[in-house]
């Protein structure tokens, strides 16, 4: 039977006094005709009906209708029988799983165990928690979160990409900074955040956060860790960073409530192209429209109020823009490379196999060694690009990447035009490559005299053999000695090899004379 208020059934008595229709009693006062005519009844039987007797109070009515709600038994709980044994387990903290497996085995129970758990739930009915509304002075406060909104189309990918929005919202005025992103990274999220405070002319003292990773290494109650980029970035802006606790989002509502007020209004309300466009319109729908509405909780609107009193109240932005986007650590890989952000850059190879520290600037990298810098880069540009330095390999295998085909010309020209024409003719004798044989010729002028390799140069050319063996084995030997058997005639123009200007001495500069046939001879 449907409960009444003792007022209702007041009414009810002085209209059935009255010899008003059920009908139109039940449609009057919103209840059932069964529940009327139930409390028509009653009112027969407690002789509230008759004409001349006064109307009850209502303690008479509670008093005289409570039998009306004793419960029947066919609404009681199966656990009904059992309350003192279900009573004394809950002292004990036994979870209702226990308690259910108790009633089964030993009192022969046989209801099921969500039965068991709702007469639990009906012994301690849950109440509200109480809460504590935090209000903050101007200037202090900026609550800050991010919100999936929509998919926008993406112009540098082509592509429609799952977009979110960034919201700052200043705890005192309720007024906003929005953006939509793509990501959620640390260089997006230090971004984001200094652009609201461009936005908003000044910086607060307190930052509320929730605990991603962009901003957070550990979320904990007791012991939490910001990254290094968000730390250098609280520090040069001067504020502090107050993550709320894991799993309490509430702890920043004033933020959520910001998130959840631009999807119902502005993503609900607009037809977006690109996300340019979406950043566009909404700061002029933050300043036009959001910003002048009259705000639920404060009843005033956040425009004025940030205009009137807390953009005064704000701290003044750093002279000296933010630039650390980045901090990873990377292991040192045997290819003297360590990877950072999709790019590769080079550490000197006697740390291979180490654990580094690369801070990623704009435009520079450094890597460290603990506290070491171990060298810098500029930041690569592109995805997959390597940023290397020669002196980073081992002193043996740089040999190969240093001593270029130029480099080859030059050194050669330093030791006589012998080796000049040696090298030329390796380099020019297609198809195979020779770059090694040259770099083992020239490597032999590290271990013997100059003078020395250029006389085996010239005699292997008399011998037709130019080999690297051919002149080592000379050298080794000794017969680079000998006096030569004639002239060695080094015609010029016979190799297609393909090189500028500068890249040697020309004959005359190294002394040669010419002969009957055109050509240059110099005695070896």
């Amino acid at each position: 039977m449907e409960k009444l208020k003792v007022q209702q059934v007041q009414e009810i008595i002085h209209r059935l006094r009255q010899k008003q229709a059920l009908r139109s009693i039940a449609r009057d006062l919103g209840c059932a005709r069964v529940t009327v005519r139930r409390y028509r009844r009653f009112a027969q039987e407690q002789g509230y009906l008759q004409p001349d007797a006064p109307l009850p109070t209502p303690a008479e009515l509670e008093l005289a209708s409570a039998p009306l709600f004793v419960l029947r038994r066919s609404n009681e709980s199966t656990v009904e029988p059992y309350r003192s044994v279900v009573e004394a387990m809950r002292d004990d903290h036994a979870e209702a799983r226990a308690i259910h497996r108790r009633l089964t085995r030993s009192h022969g129970y046989t209801g099921s165990y969500g039965s068991v758990i709702r007469f639990i739930h009906s012994l301690a009915p849950a109440t509200p928690d109480a809460i504590i509304r935090i209000e903050t002075e101007p200037g202090r406060q900026a609550q800050v979160d991010f919100g999936t909104v929509c998919k926008m189309w993406d112009p540098v990918r082509a592509a429609l990409r799952t977009a979110y929005c960034f919201v700052m919202t200043l705890s005192w005025c309720r007024h906003m900074f929005v953006r939509f992103v793509f990501d959620q990274r640390i260089p997006t999220w230090l971004e984001c955040h200094s652009l609201a405070f461009e936005f908003f002319g000044g910086v607060v003292r307190e930052v509320v956060i929730d605990n991603l990773k962009a901003a957070m290494l550990q979320a904990s109650l007791d012991d939490p860790k910001l990254s290094e980029p968000y730390a250098r970035f609280a520090r040069l802006y001067g504020f502090l960073v107050h993550p709320c606790r894991p799993r309490t989002p509430e702890h920043k509502g004033k933020v959520e409530s910001g998130v959840h007020f631009v999807k119902r209004n502005f993503i609900a309300s607009e037809s977006i192209s690109d996300i340019n466009d979406a950043n566009e319109r909404v700061l002029a729908w933050v300043t036009e429209e959001a910003g002048l509405r009259l705000h639920g909780t404060t009843q005033a609107r956040p425009m004025q109020r940030f205009l009137e009193v807390e953009q005064a109240a704000l701290s003044p932005l750093p002279a000296v823009p933010y630039d650390l986007e980045l901090v990873m650590s990377a292991k040192l890989h045997r290819d003297c490379h360590v990877q950072a952000d999709y790019a590769f850059y080079s550490a000197p190879w006697q740390h291979n196999g180490a654990e580094l520290d690369v801070y990623l600037y704009h435009q520079t990298v450094q890597i460290y060694l603990g506290t070491e810098l171990l060298t810098t880069h500029e930041r690569a540009t592109h995805r997959g690009q390597r940023v290397t330095r020669d002196e980073h390999y081992p002193p043996d295998k740089a040999l190969y990447l240093t001593r270029t085909r130029s480099w080859c010309l030059e050194r050669a020209a330093m030791v006589g035009p012998c080796c000049r024409h040696v090298v030329e003719r390796l380099l020019c004798d297609g198809p195979l490559d020779r770059l090694r044989s040259v770099q083992g010729i020239l490597g032999l002028a590290d271990k013997w005299p100059l003078a020395r390799v250029e006389k085996a140069c010239g005699r292997a050319i008399q011998f037709g053999d130019v080999s690297c063996k051919q002149i080592k084995a000379i050298l080794t030997v000794g017969t680079d000695a000998l006096p030569a058997q004639k002239a060695i005639q080094l015609p010029l123009g016979d190799f297609t090899y393909a090189r500028k200007a500068n890249d040697f001495f020309t004959p005359e500069e190294l002394g040669w004379v010419g002969d009957a046939q055109g050509g240059k001879t110099r005695p070896c």
